[in-house]
């Protein structure tokens, strides 16, 4: 038996072990951070710097960089700093793991660098006491992925795309609107670019352009290709094209023609352009990485091999152009004030990114649908899908739509397990079903004499030809749709994208004549890009999305795939006893509406699970149907309407016939 110890005790074994009593783990107190990267100032840096880049290695995906950079008289030191935050990106994304082979020289002599520990994007060089040093030379090579599971592949044997960014540094301390760069770059024998950048010259493979600052230099990045063409789409606007083969640049002149309506609808839409020229580079391939991204003077984009030569099939992919175009206007000239930096280190701040990147969703619709790139019934479909998702998406119960604006940082757009419930970056879509809902309130309040084009001239419209950027916060947009219809702009914005557990955005949808129903098979938007992706998209009906190899690519969180225990990862070798393909799923799931069973037998990893799935709601695709009576046009109808004198007639003529092509 244990007896109790008397306080006498007690006192004495502390007494006989005083350390025992006493001791505590160890506690360490932390190292304090110095700042040894200096801030950003609005003060010229001296001199100008010279990037030389030699981009013919096409085989190795090596573009090999000399930089040289000018000192200032005495100075001992020299920190450079590679991109990190990138515009556009949202986030950090600068790929500091391709700079690689990295030395610094002066006078001939090898020089000491050191990263820094702390902002690790940033390096230190020490320059020679014993010397006057006047410039600091760089070189080291950026590693272009040559294999997706790398990284976006940037270079082909037959086109690249160069973004300086990528593959230079900066001296910290400065704005970047205050360092002058004079950059070059040796292409491939026999290849053209296309950039925004101004005073080009070329010289056998080298291509030369004047000094310009470094900011400018980041936003006009190069297309380059052995298939080269370009088209003059007016208003001092070029569509420069490289493809993998000749034979993919052969446009028809009525597609062109397309392009050029897309410049005139968003002079008429905004009001001004807010450029002196404006570049859309284009790449039509399956081999370079995709990308779709804006600058001011120019849009770097990706669409398939045969854009041009099978037209009709890729109406569905065609908003990519209307879109990155609207950003000259929305992100780049008006841009939310912390979404404007100085520098590339200083962090961005997402607020703001619905007005940013929702209305320009928004605009490159509208865009889209005015220029004819994309007819009525494909904008109609894309609009259904938005709202579809929204109106079954578990995660807006607890998350506002402002909140995905820090999604690119701390997700970098990376697969999400239950991206239903985690959400992504929705203030695209989101926010351009609550600024067709704008528009749609401004239509009805003024009696449809003004609508959001009278807000875009607002402002967007001021400055003709200024492309600086004028930065905006929220009252600036509150007050510029108020000067068109008096409202409560400010509780309206706010509760739309500030507060989660919001109805589905489908206001502004019905406020325009037409409501989101269920059909069977999907929109056009739909049809097209499943067929293009390769996909089984049962995502509103059992909640999953599979391959073409019958894997499960998504499952909707609470749905009854998720409830049955059908989760991402898991492959589908049968349906109902049968080996699966789509096509018989989807029978399954329609024959389940009667009461058949519906199982699906599963491998995921080493195990073989079969699951009985509880669903007779068949096959659910969103879609818009025309709610209002009449034949009128409604507000929706109105806001996708051409804007060209003559255009909406000519279109309407056309809709009794087949557009020649």
């Amino acid at each position: 038996m244990i007896q109790k110890m008397t306080m006498a005790a007690l006192l004495a074994a502390s007494a006989l072990f005083p350390a025992a009593a006493i001791a505590a783990n160890s506690a360490p107190m932390a190292v304090p951070i110095v700042q040894t990267v200096p801030d950003a100032q609005d003060v010229p840096y001296p001199g100008t710097i010279t990037l030389d880049i030699d981009a013919s290695d096409t085989v190795r995906g090596a573009y090999r960089v000399t930089e040289t950079v000018p000192v200032a008289p005495g100075a001992r030191s020299l920190t450079l700093l590679f991109p990190q935050w990138l515009p556009g990106n949202h986030g950090p994304r600068g790929p500091l793991a391709e700079l690689v082979d990295l030395s610094f020289t002066a006078n001939g002599r090898k020089l000491e660098w050191k990263r820094d520990p702390v902002e690790v994007y940033a390096f230190h060089v020490t320059l020679p006491a014993d010397a006057e040093v006047r410039e600091v030379v760089a070189k080291f090579i950026h590693t272009s992925p040559l294999q997706s599971s790398e990284g976006r592949i940037t270079m082909t044997p037959d086109m690249l795309n160069l973004q300086w960014e990528k593959m230079s540094l900066y001296p910290a301390g400065h704005y970047v609107r205050r360092i002058q760069v004079q950059p070059s770059v040796t292409l491939p024998a026999g290849w053209t670019a296309a950039t925004a950048l101004d005073g080009g010259s070329q010289t056998g493979s080298r291509w030369t352009w004047a000094p310009t600052s470094y900011e400018t230099l980041v936003d006009s990045p190069i297309f380059a290709g052995r298939y080269f063409r370009k088209w003059d789409l007016g208003q001092k606007v070029t569509l420069n094209v490289v493809a993998d083969k000749a034979a993919q640049l052969e446009a028809k002149p009525a597609y062109i023609d397309d392009y050029r309506a897309l410049v005139s609808e968003a002079r008429l839409a905004f009001g001004a352009n807010h450029f002196d020229h404006y570049e859309f580079l284009l790449a039509l391939s399956d081999k370079i990485g995709g990308i779709g991204l804006e600058h001011h003077r120019s849009s770097e984009n990706q669409l398939e091999p045969n854009a041009f030569t099978e037209w009709d099939k890729n109406e569905y992919d065609r908003n990519l152009l209307p879109h990155e175009y609207s950003h000259s206007w929305s992100g780049k000239y008006r841009r939310p004030a912390r979404l404007w930096t100085p520098d590339y280190r200083q962090p961005m701040q997402g607020d703001l990114l619905w007005s940013y990147e929702g209305q320009d969703q928004f605009w490159g619709l509208v865009l889209a649908a005015r220029s004819g790139l994309q007819g009525k019934d494909m904008v109609l479909g894309m609009l259904a899908g938005w709202a579809g998702n929204f109106s079954e998406q578990p995660g807006r119960r607890w998350r506002s739509v402002e909140d995905t604006g820090n999604d690119p940082v701390f997700a970098a757009r990376k697969s999400k397990p239950f991206s239903s419930l985690a959400r992504n970056e929705d203030y695209y879509t989101e926010g351009a079903l609550v600024w067709l809902e704008a528009d749609q309130i401004i239509r009805a309040g003024t009696g449809g004499k003004k609508s959001i084009d009278d807000y875009a001239k607002v402002f967007f419209g001021m400055n003709d030809g200024d492309w600086g950027e004028l930065p905006f916060e929220l009252p600036d947009v509150v007050k510029a749709l108020g000067q068109i219809y008096p409202y409560d702009w400010d509780q309206f914005l706010k509760t739309r994208f500030n507060q989660p557990g919001q109805p589905a955005p489908v206001q502004g949808i019905e406020k325009g004549g037409y409501r989101l129903v269920w059909k069977e098979e999907p929109n056009p938007f739909d049809k097209a890009r499943y067929a293009e992706a390769k996909v089984n998209s049962l995502i509103y009906s059992l909640g999953i999305t599979i391959d073409k190899d019958g894997k499960v690519t998504a499952t909707q969180w609470d749905s009854p795939a998720f409830n049955a225990g059908v989760v991402t990862g898991s492959k589908i070798l049968a349906v109902n006893g049968e080996t699966y393909d789509a096509d018989a799923l989807r029978k399954a799931v329609t024959a389940a509406k009667s009461g058949g069973a519906l199982e699906l037998l599963t491998q995921r990893g080493d195990r073989f699970q079969t699951y009985r799935i509880d669903y007779k709601g068949g096959l659910r695709y969103p879609w818009l149907k025309r709610a209002a009576s009449g034949t009128a046009p409604t507000g929706l109808d109105l806001l996708l309407e051409p804007k060209r004198p003559g255009a909406a007639a000519a279109r309407a003529k056309t809709r009794t016939g087949a557009k020649a092509r």
